[in-house]
Parts: C-alpha cells; structure tokens; sequence
C-alpha cells in the first residue's frame, strides 16, 4: 500500500506540468482551486539596485492542505516557472514552519492552514523610474484532502514599476507577519551522527529558551520522516533522536521549538556526546558580556559622550563628599545609566521579535526623537552657561543627590546612543543572537562600562582626593562646559535638518528659540528669589510636544546626496563589482551616528584614501542607514552587528569580507586593495 501511494502521487506529479488542462478538467465544483494563491509584493514601486519581497498568499480550502518543501513521504513540493523582465531574478521560496500528517503510515509535511511562502526578487541597477516590470509565475502543485490528491496549476501575474522603493504601513505589516513565521537561521552549527541505524542531532539551544511542540522536519529525506522523534534537552542542546536513513551527509532542516516559532539547522557529520551541558551558548554570552562593559568604558572618551563627560565634571567637581555619599551618588548614577541601557535593550528585542529590523540608537530614525534632543541640549547648554538653574530633580548642583546623580546617568546613556565604539558592535550583534536573559545582561555590561569610572570615583576615596578643591574657579568652569553642549546641539541641527529637510530644521530652532526665551524668564523669577514657576514648566511641556508634532521626515529625494566616486549600496551591485573581480569597500553609516561622521571627516572621505582608493580600483558603496531601512538592516544584522557602524572589506575572489574596526584611520584604508 506505501509503495502504491508513492507510486500514485509520482505519477501526478509528472504528469501536471505536461497537461495543466486535463489536471483542471479533474477538479470538482466546475475546476475550483483548492489553493487559493495571490501573488502579492511588499512594494509596487521597487527601486532599482534593490529587492523586493513576494509573497505567495496561499489559502487552503477546508479539509484541504498544501506542501512544503519537503513534503515527506508522499506529494511533491510545487514547481515554480518564472517569467521576469531581463536582468530580474528571483531566489528560492522561503516557506514557513510546516505541520505534520501521517495517514498509512506515511509522514507528510503540509500546510492546512493559510500560509505564504516568501520569494526575493532583484532588480537590477541603472533603470529608470517608471520601467514597467511585469512579472509571470507558473505554478504546478499537489493539493490534498485525508482520502483525495489533486494536482493543481496556477497563473500568477504581478506587474511591477521602477520607483522608491516605498511600501506602505498596511503592507509593511502583513509581510513583518508572513516574515515572523518563516524559520530564523542558527548561526550555531549543529551536530548528527547516524550509529545502528539511529540518528542523534544535536541541536545547539539556550538551557533557559521555551521549547514546547519540539519536532525536526528534515530539508531531505536523510532520516525515516515516519519515525518517532525523541526530543530531549541536555544542557544548553537539544537533541533529536529517529531513525536514519543515511548518514554521513550534511543535514539540513527546521526545528520547531514552539507555535508558529522554529530554527533553521544546518547539522555536521560528527560525534555527539552524551550528557553534560555544552555551555559554549552561555559562554559566549560572558565574553560578549566583557566586550560589553569594556565597550562602554571606552564610550567615555568618544565624541558623542563629551555632554556626558561635562555633566559629570560638574557633579564631582562640586567639594568633597563624605564616603556614604559618594557611595550613594555613584550607584545612583550607574542606576541610571544601566537603566537606559537595559530598557533601550528590552525595546529593541521587543521590536525585532516583532519583525523590525532595529538596531542600536534606532529611536534616531526619527527626527521627532531628534528634535527632542535638540531641545534638551539646548537647554542644558543654557543652564551650564547661568542663564537659570534647573528646579528639582537637579541634573547637575550642589545638593542633586541620589535623585539627581540618578537622572544624570540617564541623560547619559540616552544621550550616548548615537555612538558605538570599539567591543560594542560584536557584543551588541551577539545580544541579538542569545535568549533574552543572556541579552538584556549585555546590555546591562555597556551600562555598567559606562557608568565605570563614576563608580571609581564614588568608591575609591583616593581618586576623589585628587579632584581639586571647590572655589570660585567652578563657576567659570561650568560656563566653559557649555561650549560643547553647543556643539552637540549644532550635531543634532545638522542631523534634523538631514532627516527633516529645510522646514524641518526651521522648525526645531524656532523650538529651540522658544525654550530659550522661556527660560531666560524663568531665570529671572529665580535670581529675584522666586521658584521656578509651573507655568514655566508647563510651557516647556508645550513647545516640545509641539516641536514633536509638526516635525516630519522629509521625502528621500530631499535628502543629502551621494559623495562623488561613492555609489549607493545594494546586494545586487556588490554581486556585479564582486563578479567582476574588483576589490570593494562597503560602509554602513547614518546622519545621527556621531561615530561614523568623524570616521567619514578622518578617514573616509579624505584626499589621501580617495587617491589610495583610486590607484588600487577599490569601489566604494554606501549603505545609508538613517532612515532605518529595513533592507540595510537585515543585512547588517547578518553580519552580527546591531546597527552602524559596519565597515566591510571584499578581496578580489573571497567568499567572505573582513570586518573592519569601527574606529578608522587614514592608513588603514589605504592599504586596501594593496
């Protein structure tokens, strides 16, 4: 009977292809399709040099399913036909997690409730908007019900226009949902071995991850897909036992670890232990731990951190404290700052569980957040320079207190944001790897980097005994401190007017003009003896709320240009530049990231590399972040990164790049292609 069924469904399966028409002519209801696919694109407007994702909206009627890839012992998977305008590609089908159905003992891998397999369509570089990309799917597929096969075919049709790339928020959801449900890769190798016909794979998986519903659906039929599975944790592994087919091979498939929820594997032929507990998961998590806090550290010394280094100047600058409350200001202060660092953390796992692909600093994609901060440095660059003292909770002053050495390490970290440094990038990209714990404790290290030498100082009475003593000199000093609190506000005018356009800029200084007139009032009711004022504050709320609201992003065409001999990034032209030998330097940048701005000034975008590049035939392509494109961001979270800086390196004919540091010199770019 088994070999019957396979027997049956091969013959269906070649015959399909050949004569659609007489497949539709055996179909009930007057050649009703049982699968009911929409060929549907994330945007109708692609841009060219990019990709676009399509979905294969498939509905199964009631009673009826579909296949996978694999789909086991009976059925075949569908055959998909192209027809694409010249130079379009269109990569493999991504399928979700599929279900299990044994009927006579076969095991089939099938789809009986709606589903959509994903496909990656390229568009080549050098066309012109409105080119017309009509694209044209054939489809040959099996449908069955428990007692009834049917094979099916399908015309899709889609048609397609060169233009921005836009997609919009109704769309950009449903595929964030089609994407949450096709299986994430393990970057962690697996293990199989095949001993007396029993295969064991070992599965690399967090101790304290949810697994539940564990089941391996093989990419290959390398093990008995009718065979019961055993699934086991053991430690920081779980293991699959059934029986084998073959061994000796590459094993590829998908584990389920809960609803809707699996893991790519890719296994290697070997030896799998019994017993005891890997831990290589968790110690790589305490290494990128270590890389986290000395990271932070090193961000005490980086650009974007000097209105954090003055606020802290201020805060111990102000006398000698006794040993309680130093200790009290210190910890307080590293409250805060690993407080950011941690709810910032939480966010971004929150957001990319969700199918968002952001990244460290991401909150300054949007020039609302950067507005925001303009207004809050100008305000602090008012109150450095005297203008009028800030009311309780005090950043900075002489009696702040845990309260205000609490809400300094805040206004430290949250500053900070758009700057990474060296340590932080590989640590915060293995964050995005590890079980939430194991992240949030990461993120947890950068905070505790940060707040490091404050706690020095707060704990070590030497250090503190090297300050200098209190005096007249401390006014003038904390007057000097608001220089570069300006210039921190002149770096966030720059970046909102990139992101915001010529309006958008106006309308933060003219929010800024506002906050500074209000507060010089305020200043005046303090110096005649009088208190802050609610009015005050409540104006404050307003103008900000306000600055909020009618900032906007501008169009992408209103934004800054390319440098000349820099071309734009995209998969498709770093393929070509690669197939054509050359060597190709590839960067990662945004406007609001402080970091990759000096490294552009220092190193990049510098006669000598431009020359260097030049005389080595290096190409560059530049992969601009700010607006937080999805595409980007996927990319540069395959290369474990968290977000930019990513500075990438292709030899002429390598299989892989080189990571380059994120801290640039002149010398080392141009060595390149050398």
């Amino acid at each position: 009977m088994r070999r019957f069924w396979v027997m049956f469904v091969t013959l269906w399966a070649i015959l399909a292809p050949l004569s659609p028409a007489a497949a539709a002519d055996t179909l009930p209801l007057g050649g009703t399709q049982h699968l009911a696919i929409a060929l549907v694109a994330e945007s109708q407007r692609p841009a060219a040099g990019s990709r676009v994702t399509l979905a294969l909206d498939t509905r199964p009627e009631l009673g009826w399913h579909g296949y996978w890839s694999n789909p086991g012992d009976a059925g075949f998977p569908a055959t998909l036909a192209w027809t694409l305008p010249k130079g379009v590609t269109a990569g493999a089908p991504a399928y979700p997690v599929p279900g299990t159905l044994l009927i006579a003992g076969l095991m089939n891998y099938v789809f009986e409730k709606p589903y959509a397999p994903l496909v990656t369509l390229t568009v080549p570089a050098g066309l012109s908007p409105g080119t017309r990309l009509p694209v044209r799917l054939k489809m040959n597929y099996l449908v069955c019900t428990k007692t009834l096969c049917v094979p099916e075919a399908a015309d899709l049709a889609l048609d397609l226009a060169v233009g921005d790339g836009a997609v919009t928020p109704e769309d950009r959801a449903r595929f964030d949902a089609w994407r949450r449900a096709i299986p994430k890769p393990l970057d962690v190798k697996a293990t199989w071995q095949v001993t007396d016909g029993v295969a064991t794979i070992a599965v690399p998986y967090p101790a304290g991850a949810p697994l539940a519903d564990g089941y391996f659906f093989p990419a290959t039929n390398a093990i008995d897909n009718a065979a019961p599975q055993t699934i086991a944790r053991d430690g920081d592994r779980v293991l699959v036992t059934t029986k084998a087919k073959t061994g000796g091979q590459q094993l590829d498939g998908v584990l389920r670890v809960g609803p809707d929820l699996a893991l790519a594997v890719t296994a290697q032929p070997g030896v799998v232990a019994s017993g005891g507990a890997s831990g290589g998961i968790w110690l790589a998590a305490l290494l990128a731990f270590g890389s986290a806090v000395l990271g932070g550290l090193i961000l005490n010394v980086m650009p974007c951190v000097f209105p954090i280094l003055s606020i802290k100047a201020l805060s111990l600058a102000r006398g000698h404290l006794d040993e309680r409350a130093a200790r009290r200001e210190a910890l307080g202060y590293a409250g805060g700052v690993i407080a950011v660092c941690v709810a910032l953390g939480a966010l971004i796992l929150a957001l990319r569980a969700g199918g968002a692909a952001v990244g460290w600093a991401f909150q300054l994609q949007d020039p609302r957040v950067v507005v925001l901060l303009l207004l809050l440095t100008v305000a602090l660059a008012l109150n450095f320079a005297g203008l009028f003292e800030i009311p309780t909770p005090r950043f900075v002053g002489n009696s702040g207190g845990v309260s205000g050495a609490f809400a300094t390490g805040a206004l430290a970290a949250f500053v900070a944001t758009p700057c990474t440094g060296p340590f932080m990038g590989a640590a915060l990209g293995a964050a995005l790897l590890l079980p939430w714990p194991a992240a949030l404790a990461i993120f947890a290290g950068l905070g505790l980097g940060l707040a490091l030498p404050f706690l020095a100082l707060g704990f070590v009475p030497a250090l503190r005994r090297r300050l200098p003593k209190p005096g007249a000199w401390m006014e003038t000093f904390r007057h000097v401190l608001s220089v570069p609190m300006w210039l921190t506000a002149l770096a966030l005018a720059w970046v909102l007017g990139r992101q915001a356009g010529v309006d958008g800029l106006t309308l933060g200084l003219g929010g800024a003009l506002l906050i500074g007139i209000v507060l010089w009032v305020c200043g005046r009711r303090q110096r005649r003896g009088r208190g802050f004022g609610l009015a005050g504050a409540a104006l404050l709320i307003a103008i900000a709320a306000g600055s909020t609201v009618l900032v906007q992003p501008a169009p992408a065409a209103a934004q800054g240009g390319q440098t000349a001999g820099h071309e734009a990034f995209s998969e498709t032209r770093l393929a070509a530049l690669r197939a054509q030998k050359r060597p190709v330097f590839a960067y990662f940048t945004a406007d609001w990231c402080v970091t990759c701005k000096v490294n552009e000034a220092v190193a990049i975008d510098t006669a000598a590399t431009r020359d260097a590049f030049a005389a080595n035939k290096v190409a560059v392509l530049v992969g601009d972040w700010t607006d937080g494109d999805p595409v980007l961001g996927r990319f540069i979270e395959a290369h474990n990164r968290a977000g930019v800086p990513l500075y990438l390196y292709y030899p002429p004919g390598a299989a892989e790049p080189q990571v380059l540091p994120q801290l640039l010199t002149p010398g080392l770019l141009a060595g390149l292609g050398a």
